[in-house]
């Protein structure tokens, strides 16, 4: 997330931290002085020469001094780039770190509605300030873009106009395969299937024209602050209470069948310990416990790295770019699991990760692999935690860890904690209390696979959602209901869950505690009544057969595709 409160004691605390507070006091003493008006012109060559701008509250954000010392990385940063980011920081961050970005980091101010630009990350391009060609605008359909036309993000654009009052158009146009007859890499006839679930999510969601989508925004924002009032944001500590007895009753008998040898039991009660401990973990990683920037950084340490074995910093990291672009197949790391599932077709086309900086290949084992997928979906989230250990070793030796500001310390209390980890987990339970190597394999497994309903909780939330782009006029919340879903359950299965099955209201509204969320829910379905915005909520089995009702759906899609690409390569194309 854009997390910019948490620099604030740091910075304060330090005599280099002084200094910017002073700098700081004088940006506030000015602020009867209005920062200068800036043209949209202005700002789009400002982001052509390297500037990192956003809007916020209609003041113009250069983010570039702060990206350095930004705990999250700069890729949630990268992603705000030209964009209205109001919604997005205030969902993320409290109102003092609104604050500080508009006290320290504004240069201009504009007025009036702002539409959003694509994100030079994205593929967005911006003319620098001697270009004197024609005028184009990186909002817009028509402007020069550093990726290939898709035939279904780009030709959609004339549905999309139509939606805004724009022009006319047709479903039938619109998904006509013989338009893209004429395409010869065996995709024409996938991209009108996809066209036509864009114009369903079209007709499904509100109009994406500014007017409607201003609306709700307004309403969103209303909806935040009656949430404020309510003292939904206040954290429920009896709730924490009640986990860390459950959780100490879980280790306790974890301990105690491992001394009378029954090692894959004593394997389970580890996994349901990780289980348990990553919902508190969630929640410190987005300050939603004691909503201190370093003491819940510390908690979250504890849990992820020294209890876990995993990288806080890493999960940071990632979690936040998902929150921003959420189900995005080229920008979301939560749905990039090529080569072993694709839950788009887009994926067959080798498409670039803006996150991992890599091209995910459609290649062999890809396309062996995706015709299994809605097979081999549970078994894969069975060994769904190896894949964490990675993730967490390919951040923690990058360099990506912050190494300036509030966060640089938080490296090295990691890799103290994979160290503590790894002793008494690897030596002090899996060599010293084990004597035979078949007890360790048992236990080894079994703690890790017993966690696999805590991946497909991960996933059964976004997996068979939309992964549409919709457009740069779409709004944070109506995106966020669009790509999310709900999972349905009684109160008293709360604690297995761990909140996140209220995907929806948490990605809404990420900072207010899991234990109010079920409070919120109401107040969220309201809000969707509204609007007009469908709320999508199911029940654990039902949102599980929707998942792999979407993974099988994909599998045949690349089962035509292969299908084309080898009449194509027979000469047989009619």
């Amino acid at each position: 997330m854009l997390c910019f409160r948490c620099c604030a004691s740091n910075l304060l605390s330090s005599p280099r931290g002084t200094r910017l507070t002073h700098q700081g006091d004088r940006n506030i003493n000015m602020v009867e002085r209005k920062p200068p008006l800036l043209s949209r012109r202005e700002i789009q060559s400002l982001i052509a020469d390297g500037a990192m701008i956003f809007i916020l509250d209609q003041f113009v954000i250069k983010a570039n001094a702060w990206a350095p010392y930004h705990p999250g990385g700069d890729m949630a940063i990268l992603h705000m780039i030209g964009r209205d980011a109001t919604d997005e920081v205030t969902a993320l961050h409290s109102a003092e770190t609104k604050q500080l970005m508009l006290s320290r980091y504004r240069i201009g101010r504009i007025e009036g509605r702002w539409t959003n630009f694509i994100p030079p990350i994205q593929g967005g391009k911006f003319r620098p300030p001697a270009d004197t060609e024609p005028e184009y605008d990186s909002a817009s359909s028509d402007e020069p873009r550093s990726r290939g036309v898709s035939p279904v993000f780009d030709s959609d654009r004339s549905t999309l106009r139509h939606r805004c009052g724009e022009g006319p158009s047709s479903a039938a146009s619109v998904t006509s395969v013989s338009s893209v007859e004429d395409d010869d890499d065996g995709m024409a006839h996938l991209d009108a299937v996809t066209r036509e679930k864009i114009i369903l999510d079209l007709e499904k969601y509100p109009a994406v024209d500014h007017a409607t989508q201003d609306a709700i925004i307004a309403k969103y924002r209303l909806l935040g602050e009656r949430i404020k009032a309510a003292g939904l944001y206040q954290c429920n500590y009896r709730a924490y209470g009640i986990e860390a007895i459950r959780i100490a009753l879980l280790f306790a008998c974890m301990l105690a069948t491992l001394h009378w040898g029954w090692y894959a039991v004593s394997g389970a009660f580890m996994g349901a310990v990780w289980q348990q401990l990553v919902f508190i973990g969630h929640d410190a990683a987005h300050m939603g416990i004691t909503h201190n920037f370093h003491i819940d950084t510390c908690i979250g340490i504890l849990i992820g790295d020294y209890l876990g074995g995993l990288s806080i910093g890493w999960w940071k990291r990632n979690h936040n770019v998902h929150h921003i672009v959420t189900n995005a197949p080229e920008h979301d790391p939560d749905i990039e699991y090529l080569p072993f599932l694709a839950l788009s077709h887009r994926f067959f086309s080798s498409l670039r990760s803006t996150y991992y900086n890599t091209v995910m290949k459609y290649d062999a084992v890809a396309k062996f692999a995706v015709q299994f997928q809605h097979h081999s979906f549970y078994p894969l989230m069975t060994i769904g935690r190896f894949n964490l250990y990675r993730l967490a070793w390919s951040y923690l030796l990058s360099s990506q860890p912050p190494r300036k500001g509030p966060a640089r310390w938080h490296w090295h209390l990691e890799m103290l904690g994979q160290l503590v980890f790894w002793t008494w987990y690897g030596y002090g339970i899996m060599y010293r209390s084990i004597p035979s190597a078949a007890g360790r394999v048992a236990f080894f497994l079994v703690s890790h696979m017993i966690t696999a309903p805590l991946h497909v909780q991960f996933t059964v939330s976004h997996f068979a959602m939309s992964t549409a782009d919709l457009g740069v006029t779409e709004s944070f919340p109506q995106k966020m209901l669009r790509t999310t879903m709900d999972v349905d359950c009684p109160p008293w299965l709360d604690f297995f869950h761990g909140g996140l099955q209220f995907q929806v209201i948490h990605h809404l509204f990420p900072r207010v505690p899991r234990h109010n969320l079920r409070t919120v829910q109401k107040m969220v379905m309201e809000f969707c009544d509204e609007v007009g915005i469908p709320y999508a909520l199911y029940g654990f089995v039902n949102g599980n057969e929707r998942v792999i009702g979407k993974l099988a759906e994909v599998s045949r899609q690349a089962a035509i595709l292969a299908k084309c690409q080898e009449a194509m390569a027979g000469g047989h194309v009619h």
